[in-house]
């Protein structure tokens, strides 16, 4: 019985550990991202070349919308539109052309995103631009993003990610990943480079310098999460990753429990890919190295999914009121409260004058249970290309920023 106690105490007071890890952590950074970020110092003044990607997988109709948007754009400097066609029809990849946009037309077995962009740099002549921007097929650029790109190229970076946000919260749903989306911008990227690091990528509304992006794509492979592992090739050569808080791209964000749990499938998916395949290297690039940096990556990969950790903190928090071992309910709910504070002070004021939000929150047993299913779905990941469905939206008057 004693031997029992005393394994029952260790393993959830092992878990205890690793759970508060996970709070104070995000905590930090939350706290972390209300530091006020120095302005750009641009020493070089000048209009680059850009080349703006748009990856489309069999997307016809909003690929339309989002290409002539960004025809429209407005910069000092010179750029030019392509979007790499993965199974678009015929008719529109005329339309596109009509507009001016540049088609360059991809064919895989098995599509992936970092194919798709490794592909079309290997056609566009090497001298021709100093930078490419990557967008996604539903992304609308705020009026300033290419020359905010621009001036932060001028301020001696090669990486840059934008604040990209939602472009419509029509649905419970969608302003629930529209909140999610905007903590993950407060922790991830506004709170790391507040205090020197990093900034996190997400994969869209971000920009590289062409040469670079194209030797950081070589080898990418079919990866599920190809923002990730260009995270950590950036890191893994001391790179610092600029963050562009007020400068934003309009992104369309879930609407249904369906698409919520493919998207989550793949970024679940993701997670358990670079843990496994980085693990082992963190702590080299922190011993050997001394990259912090890298080490910083792996850790993120190591930490579970917010929705989760909710989820999973409460279930401990009333297990313990009935379970003879383990933690105090106290210490699982000065978790929950850790937890609630690091969300709710990262959480922009804006979306706490809204209606919606009670109602996001009632969603948020269901967007569980969608994340538990995502957990047994992850294989699905690695056998198709789980691509997010989009409709065509137009950037709504009460997300401006």
């Amino acid at each position: 019985m004693f031997l029992l106690e005393l394994l029952g105490n260790s393993i959830l007071y092992a878990i205890g550990v690793y759970l508060l890890f996970n709070c104070c952590y995000l905590l930090f950074f939350s706290l972390a991202g209300h530091k006020k970020i120095k302005p750009l110092q641009v020493t070089v003044k000048k209009n680059r070349r850009i080349c703006v990607l748009i990856p489309a997988y069999r997307e016809n109709e909003v690929v339309l919308e989002t290409s002539r948007a960004a025809m429209n754009h407005q910069y000092n400097g010179e750029f030019d539109v392509y979007v790499i066609a993965d199974g678009l029809l015929p008719e529109t990849v005329s339309k596109l052309k009509s507009f001016g946009v540049n088609v360059i037309e991809v064919f895989f077995e098995k599509s992936t995103k970092g194919k798709a962009l490794s592909t079309a740099l290997d056609q566009i002549p090497a001298n021709k631009y100093d930078i490419a921007a990557i967008l996604d097929v539903d992304n609308i650029m705020g009026s300033d993003f290419l020359q905010e790109v621009n001036n932060a190229f001028g301020a001696g970076y090669r990486v840059v990610q934008a604040h990209r946000t939602a472009k419509n919260m029509d649905s419970s749903f969608a302003f629930l990943d529209a909140c999610n989306e905007e903590i993950n911008n407060h922790i991830y990227r506004k709170g790391h480079f507040a205090v020197g690091m990093s900034s996190a990528l997400i994969g869209s509304g971000m920009a590289f310098g062409f040469s670079y992006l194209k030797d950081l794509l070589k080898g990418i492979g079919e990866t599920v999460g190809e923002d990730k592992e260009l995270d950590f090739r950036i890191v893994k050569d001391q790179e610092r990753i600029c963050y562009l808080d007020k400068v934003y791209v309009y992104d369309e964000k879930i609407e249904n429990a369906k698409v919520f749990t493919q998207q989550r499938t793949r970024w679940i998916a993701a997670q358990v890919e670079f843990l496994k395949k980085y693990a082992g290297e963190g702590v080299v690039q922190l011993v050997k190295h001394g990259n912090f940096e890298f080490f910083n990556k792996v850790v993120q990969a190591f930490l579970v999914p917010r929705v989760l950790l909710i989820g999973i903190l409460g279930l401990f928090f009333l297990s313990s009121f009935l379970l003879p071992v383990g933690p105090s309910p106290l210490f699982w709910g000065i978790q929950l409260v850790m937890l609630s504070a690091a969300l709710f002070i990262a959480l922009p004021a804006r979306f706490y004058k809204s209606k919606q939000l009670v109602q996001a929150l009632v969603q948020l047993p269901y967007a569980l249970f969608c994340m538990v299913k995502a957990l047994f779905q992850i294989k699905k990941a690695k056998t198709s290309f789980l691509s997010t469905p989009h409709k065509v939206k137009s950037v709504s008057a009460e997300v401006n920023v």
